[in-house]
């Protein structure tokens, strides 16, 4: 047993959890502010909201490309400490190698078809006359480096996997550095407008990859062959299974984007606020709802090699007691976040630009409405990473659907229509109702989810410990037999 694996069974849990979650934290939020500095610059600068429109937009694209990525790499992290924990040291080369050369392939494949069918895309997913021209051209910039970003995402998750959160942040770190000096210099000193925001965007991406591609020259609990490149099939469709919460995460949000910009479109035309505005809104409100998930995610991914290796190893009090530690943080983030949202909406709308009055006035019923119940919604995706970190990938698949697919989607596209026969002009407002709705009605599944899974796993160990006992009587009475 290596040191990293020793520390994860037996060194204190919350020591363990402050040290892998707070580089997992960091590195997701830096990850989050690629899209959010370029908020911030372009709806400082001439472009404005419809900027922020225009690359809003591009956005649930940006979603699928990383459902993909982020599929691989928290799937081939999960299998790594699992396999960790069961010291099973022939398949994790082979995960991490197989799941670097899917993601190159798939990559690529995606970003052809996303330089080809651009236009038809952004106009899918909402952009107007108006944006139409500039979400195009940022998001063709975005797209060609897609390999770049794809394989940043899963070597990311594979490092933290490996017991080295601290490089994984530093890699993202770098990117994120990177993208911040280039935006004002690309956007206000070159004048490129919404191409010198993707540009610095795409760069820093490429800078990231740089970065973590260079760790896996000397990996820590892995040694990387030429054979490991090879698709293994069996070791790819595991790796798969335990990251498929992520990829229905991440299609969830493609699939609440599509919903949520067609519903904004199509109501916001009907009301006082038009399209523009509802859309900008949402595409802000995106990335801040985002910020909030992915220190959630953070601290769970921090856990998820204490939770697998234990999981693993059989040590189930272990597993028992890192959840409870990042059960109370999840609650502590989804409570301070939803303060804020209905204290302050103004002070975080402004980060982002200013716009009239209609403006204002839709955003800050969006953050009090729509982010009511933002606690909830972090328990919902701290269920799914867990349930995904210990290989249980239905109960994953479950946790990360019940929210925006099974819940939010119906309610989205029922409830505007309901509100805008009863009176003219306020169908736009049944969209943000729809969001605590679904957050009550998913946090029931949650539970009983979680409730189930943990009765079950105090069965199994009593049964367990039973079973143990009998077995040493009867030792003891076959000894005594024999004498």
């Amino acid at each position: 047993m290596n040191q990293n694996n020793r520390m994860l069974g037996e060194a204190k849990i919350s020591s363990l959890l402050l040290k892998f979650s707070i580089p997992c934290v960091m590195g997701l939020l830096i990850s989050a502010l690629y899209n959010i500095v370029d908020q911030i610059f372009i709806g400082n600068s001439e472009l404005g909201y419809l900027g922020n429109a225009a690359t809003g937009v591009s956005f649930p694209v940006i979603c699928i490309a990383n459902a993909f990525a982020w599929c691989v790499g928290d799937g081939a992290a999960s299998y790594l400490s699992i396999c960790s924990g069961r010291k099973d040291t022939e398949r994790a080369h082979k995960c991490v190698g197989t799941g670097i050369t899917a993601t190159l392939l798939i990559s690529i494949l995606l970003m052809v078809i996303c330089e080809v069918f651009a236009e038809p895309l952004m106009g899918l997913f909402g952009a107007s006359e108006q944006t139409m021209g500039m979400a195009v051209e940022y998001f063709r910039i975005v797209a060609a480096f897609f390999p770049c970003y794809l394989l940043m995402n899963v070597m990311n998750s594979m490092i933290r996997a490996d017991g080295s959160p601290a490089y994984a942040m530093s890699a993202m770190l770098v990117g994120a550095i990177t993208n911040l000096v280039l935006d004002p210099l690309f956007i206000f000193g070159f004048k490129w407008g919404i191409a010198g925001a993707a540009w610095a965007t795409a760069i820093g991406q490429a800078a990231s990859f740089l970065v973590c591609a260079v760790y896996f020259r000397k990996p820590k609990s892995f040694v990387l062959t030429k054979k490991s490149f090879l698709i293994d099939r069996e070791v790819l469709k595991s790796t798969v299974s335990l990251g498929a919460a992520t990829f229905v995460t991440q299609i969830s949000i493609v699939v609440l984007s599509l919903v949520c910009n067609m519903t904004l479109f199509r109501y916001g035309e009907l009301s006082k606020y038009g399209p523009d505005i509802p859309i900008s809104v949402f595409s802000i409100q995106t990335k801040v709802y985002t910020v909030v998930c992915n220190i959630v995610t953070g601290i769970v991914l921090g856990g998820q090699p204490i939770f697998g290796y234990n999981y693993g190893a059989g040590k189930m009090g272990r597993v028992r007691e890192t959840y409870r530690m990042v059960l109370l943080s999840t609650l502590a983030v989804g409570m301070a976040s939803t303060l804020i949202f209905q204290l302050y909406p103004e002070a975080v709308i402004g980060i982002f630009g200013s716009g009239d009055a209609l403006y204002q006035e839709f955003a800050v019923k969006t953050f009090r409405i729509y982010l009511s119940l933002m606690t909830i919604t972090c328990l919902v995706k701290m269920t799914a990473v867990f349930f995904q970190s210990i290989g249980r990938s239905v109960h994953a698949v479950v946790a990360s659907l019940i929210r925006d697919i099974v819940c939010f989607t119906p309610l989205a596209l029922f409830l505007p229509r309901m509100l805008e026969k009863e009176m003219a002009g306020i169908g736009i407002n049944g969209i943000l109702y729809a969001a605590p709705i679904a957050d009550l009605a998913a946090v029931l599944v949650i539970l009983g989810l979680t409730g189930s899974f943990f009765w079950k796993l105090k069965k199994d160990e009593a049964e367990n410990e039973k079973e143990g006992r009998r077995r040493e009587t009867q030792g003891a009475d076959r000894i005594a037999a024999e004498h």
